[in-house]
């Protein structure tokens, strides 16, 4: 199994010799190697089982360290770098010749992001070159947001695991990009639509997965738990599925005819931020218990509530 540790030091020797670690962000854990090393990113997609056509992020401690690997960087990118960075977004930019195909899947713009943990930040600074890193589990399951949930997942098959605490937003960060100069989003995330807007004006969201996708994180199914998720209105499915194997996922309710035990809430308070920082925990904490079902609801489409209901669509994998 991996090494749990927080050692800086070590992480960077495992680095600068071509390994992968589990990197701590404010987001989720990511799975991260030396982004200018092909075996390095040949080595993320292989201990991820993940697809070769879905690109990574390629991760600094800031835009200008970030600046030599793309080509351009438009006037909103800037504003939303001063505006979030470090913090949840990333932006998807023209790539410069210095960025490997592997690394953007063969795409001509390359994702990039500085994270907002402070020992990422810390590792970062110190390094001689960026970092890929998509998140820290198996292609498709639930992302990390503890050192622990990336020793479950991946344990046997990296060395080291920097451990950063939990992760405080705990949904993956937003991509926007800026196909023929338009402000687009692909990834709703960690900073809500409306903050985005605010510093750039009415954006573009792209509503749609890809099974091509032209940023990270765009495929149809993904972030799944092994129960099927079934969605909609939680009392009215608590009476259809009587007698089954069966548990709730709220953001805030109870039921008077479930077990207590049976019963997963996001937030008691309805707070989405806390919700959005309990996601993928619960999934976890759920799949655990093994039930055949998970009957559950959208949350409010306002804030955060739009990342996690773009999570909960591709961990039901509803079109």
């Amino acid at each position: 199994m991996a090494i749990i540790d927080s050692s800086i030091a070590k992480a960077k020797e495992v680095l600068d010799k071509g390994g992968l670690i589990g990197l701590p962000t404010e987001t989720v854990y990511g799975l991260a190697g030396n982004a200018l090393d092909p075996k390095a990113a040949a080595h993320i997609f292989e201990v991820k089982a993940r697809p070769s056509f879905d690109p990574l992020i390629v991760h600094s401690d800031s835009l200008e360290r970030l600046s030599p690997y793309v080509k351009d960087i438009p006037e909103a990118a800037q504003k939303l770098a001063d505006a979030f960075w470090p913090g949840s977004l990333t932006m998807v930019l023209p790539r410069s010749e210095k960025i490997h195909d592997l690394i953007t899947s063969g795409l001509d713009t390359v994702a990039v992001r500085v994270p907002k943990h402070q020992l990422a930040l810390n590792l970062l600074s110190q390094l001689d070159f960026p970092v890929a890193a998509p998140s820290a589990n198996p292609f498709g399951y639930i992302s990390p947001t503890s050192a622990q949930h990336v020793q479950d997942g991946l344990g046997e098959k990296i060395d080291y695991i920097l451990d950063g605490g939990d992760c405080f937003v705990g949904v993956e960060s937003t991509i926007v990009g800026f196909p023929n100069g338009i402000p687009t989003i692909y990834r709703k995330g960690g900073i809500p639509v409306e903050e985005i807007e605010k510093v750039i004006g009415k954006v573009e969201v792209n509503a749609q997965s890809s099974s091509q996708p032209q940023a990270p994180g765009m495929l149809h199914r993904h972030y799944a738990p092994n129960a099927q998720l079934l969605l909609g209105d939680i009392k009215k499915m608590i009476e259809e599925y009587k007698g089954k194997d069966f548990v709730t996922l709220s953001l805030s309710s109870s039921f008077d005819n479930v077990p207590e035990e049976n019963q997963f809430t996001l937030s008691k308070e309805g707070d989405l931020n806390e919700a959005a920082r309990n996601l993928f925990k619960t999934l976890r904490l759920i799949d655990k218990k093994n039930p055949s079902f998970i009957l559950g609801e959208w949350m409010p489409e306002e804030g955060l509530g739009r990342a996690m209901n773009d999570r909960i669509k591709r961990a039901a994998a509803l079109g």
